[in-house]
């Protein structure tokens, strides 16, 4: 007796009976027990034949017969073969997507996994996720797992693509189902965790994490303790950072520039300036190197600070080190200049700039504009914003409202009024300060009834004045004979919930006879 396979929907059986004759028989009329486990050998080869041969066009007319179960059976024969599982797999969801289930799925994983193909787990994983809950997944890998001989990373890539999209609840959720069943995180996944975190602000979290990491005998490495003393620089805690910072060599881990650029950068934002150039100076007793980051982060503290000539000598530092400024360096000085209207010195910076090849971009002209304006050089500023088409860059809406400081700085409301309306049909948004500095411009020329209009605009837009600018303008009503104006623009705030936290609005409420009067 012999099974041939011919096409797809018909198996023709010859059997040769007692006379010695050959009968041919439809496969449908043959009892099922009789022919089920050599039509699946038969089957089950040919298949494997088709897909190690890479004969795929053979596969198409077999499909109707390629059940999961079946599917599942190929994926095991193939799982030394991890490029093949792939390209079987990768065919299959292509042109008969039907074939594959979640089980199917887990198969390939495993395989992939024992061959430590993380980053193709990671975009299949990703597009599975997008379907089915993590713990339906986990425990479809969990049931094949001892089929598969598998490795436990599989569970841990679960975690990490989870880490890496930023769905902590469901990362967490995977983490208790693999602590339920003894399976434990690499240091790799713990970190994409904890860089996830960071990236949110989730700082209080990750620290947590990093104790639950402790707890679990999982071994930190530089990168972890990286994100642990930025954690803290994060929270306000650079002192506590500092401390992680000095375990380092105690845990057999040598301090990076990264690990010295984060605890200079925590000080500085406390404008602990000191700290943050004893930390500069500890870099070259370990034998680590100033980057450019290094110079860069002191270089923005200072000037946030307005300590221009400190952040002037560190950039000559820099360059007597050797370390080459970059489109950041200069930004960072332009600005600084910018904002304390010091346009000479910001002309110097980018005539350097120039000379050394480093390519300007938006923010470069954006405060080059700022400071010229500050000192009401709106001429100049112009012809800056001419350079933007040349070098095919688009104004935003800090350009903007740094032309409109400068049209206030010079008193001239109306044409700052025009710039902001060019600034609103350009699309960009203007943030609080660009109106309280409009309201003011007008509040200045006396022109209540071109402030009043800003401050509607700015309340549609659910922004809130502060008390200063307020007073000034219901001050200004009120001169005017408008108090009641100035009562009903309070009242509406107030029920907007935008007026300021302790504005009295009563100071503006007038007797009717008193303003007729007037």
């Amino acid at each position: 007796m012999g099974v041939t396979l011919s096409g797809l929907s018909l198996f023709c059986l010859r059997i040769t009976n007692r006379c010695g004759s050959i009968t041919s028989l439809s496969i449908y009329s043959v009892p099922v027990i009789f022919l089920k486990t050599t039509t699946i050998i038969t089957i089950h080869e040919t298949l494997k034949d088709h897909v190690i041969n890479s004969h795929w066009e053979k596969l198409h007319p077999l499909c109707p017969v390629l059940t999961p179960f079946r599917l599942k059976h190929l994926l095991l024969n193939l799982q030394d073969d991890h490029v093949l599982s792939l390209k079987l797999s990768q065919w299959l969801l292509h042109h008969h997507p039907s074939t594959h289930t979640l089980e199917t799925l887990s198969f390939l994983l495993h395989t992939l996994a024992k061959h430590r193909q993380f980053k193709t787990i990671q975009t299949i994983l990703t597009k599975i996720l997008s379907s089915n809950p993590p713990h339906t997944l986990f425990h479809s890998l969990l049931h094949s797992y001892p089929l598969c001989n598998a490795s436990p990373l599989v569970f841990d890539a679960v975690f990490k693509t989870l880490a890496h999209a930023s769905k902590f609840r469901s990362a967490t959720l995977v983490y208790t189902l693999m602590k339920q069943h003894g399976f434990s995180l690499t240091v790799e996944s713990c970190n994409a965790f904890l860089s996830s975190l960071l990236r949110l602000r989730r700082a209080d979290i990750a620290l947590s994490f990093y104790r639950e990491m402790r707890r679990s005998y999982v071994s930190p490495n530089v990168y972890t303790l990286n994100m642990v003393v930025r954690a803290h620089c994060m929270l306000g805690e650079v002192q506590k950072g500092f401390e992680i910072f000095q375990k380092m060599r105690d845990m057999g881990l040598s301090p990076t520039v990264v690990s010295f650029n984060t605890l200079i950068s925590g000080y500085c934002n406390k404008g602990l300036f000191g700290l943050a150039l004893k930390v500069k100076a500890l870099m070259g007793d370990s034998g680590v190197q100033a980057n450019v980051v290094t110079f860069n982060t002191l270089i923005n503290g200072f000037c946030k600070e307005r300590k221009l000539h400190e952040a002037n000598r560190v950039f000559r530092e820099m360059k007597v080190a050797n370390v080459a400024p970059n489109v950041v360096t200069y930004n960072t000085l332009l600005h600084g200049y910018g904002e304390v209207g010091d346009s000479e010195m910001g002309g110097r910076v980018y005539e350097e700039m120039v000379r050394n090849g480093v390519k300007a971009d938006i923010l470069t002209y954006n405060a080059l504009i700022l400071g010229l304006c500050k000192e009401g050089k709106t001429k100049k500023a112009a012809g800056f914003v001419k350079e933007l088409d040349k070098e095919n860059l688009v104004p935003n809406a800090s350009t903007f409202s740094a032309l409109i400081t400068g049209q206030c700085v010079r008193n001239n409301s109306e044409r700052a009024f025009l710039i902001y309306r060019s600034m609103v049909r350009s699309g960009c948004n203007p943030n609080e300060h660009t109106f309280q500095m409009l309201i003011s411009a007008f509040c200045k020329n006396e022109d209540f009834d071109g402030a009043v209009q800003v401050l509607r605009d700015m309340l549609g837009r659910l922004l809130s004045p502060d008390s200063s600018m307020l007073s000034e303008l219901c001050h200004g009503l009120g001169r005017c004979g408008k108090s009641q104006l100035a009562l009903s623009l309070c009242s509406e705030m107030e029920a907007r919930r935008l007026l300021p936290d302790g504005f009295d609005k009563t100071l503006f409420i007038t007797h009717p006879e008193t303003e007729t009067s007037r």
